[in-house]
């Protein structure tokens, strides 16, 4: 499907997107602090759920470490609005209705559902240092235990 223009121990060119908040989000005014920038599936659906949850309960520590998390799907907005008030996510939800970040990062890919092929987005998570590197990612992303491997990864930085 797409191929990621990302590559690790490389600078991650500037994104700007919609976000939760009535706001407009670019990667670049995170510079001085380390992002964790996770692409979900789809709001509302029961991973997606598990994995916002398992970022919110260990947000504090995130944070502790100098990082801001920030979660991607091509939802609009309006959908992340609820599903960010319906399970209290404490960061911003980015709008990437056009999948340009999503092809930015590779992320789009051909899935089984049902015996159908359908393409969507491959669950994924990216750490960018304080300068906008890339330092980390996990791609096929298994929820359980994620937040543990980026906040190692974190306490590397």
């Amino acid at each position: 499907m797409s191929e990621s223009t990302i590559t690790l121990g490389q600078a991650v060119s500037d994104f700007t997107l919609p976000a939760t908040g009535e706001q407009t989000i670019r990667l670049s005014d995170f510079r001085g602090q380390h992002v964790v920038l996770y692409f979900y599936p789809r709001d509302n659906t029961p991973g997606c759920i598990s994995e916002g949850e398992d970022f919110t309960s260990r947000y504090a520590e995130i944070q502790a470490l100098g990082a801001e998390v920030l979660g991607i799907s091509r939802d609009s907005v309006a959908s992340h609005e609820k599903f960010k008030a319906r399970f209290g996510f404490p960061f911003p939800l980015l709008a990437d209705t056009q999948e340009t970040v999503c092809e930015q990062f590779g992320v789009m890919k051909l899935k089984n559902m049902y015996g159908k092929q359908v393409r969507g987005i491959e669950r994924s998570t990216f750490l960018i240092d304080r300068e906008g590197i890339l330092r980390a990612q996990w791609r096929k992303v298994r929820i359980d235990g994620h937040v543990d491997e980026i906040i190692a990864a974190l306490k590397q930085l």
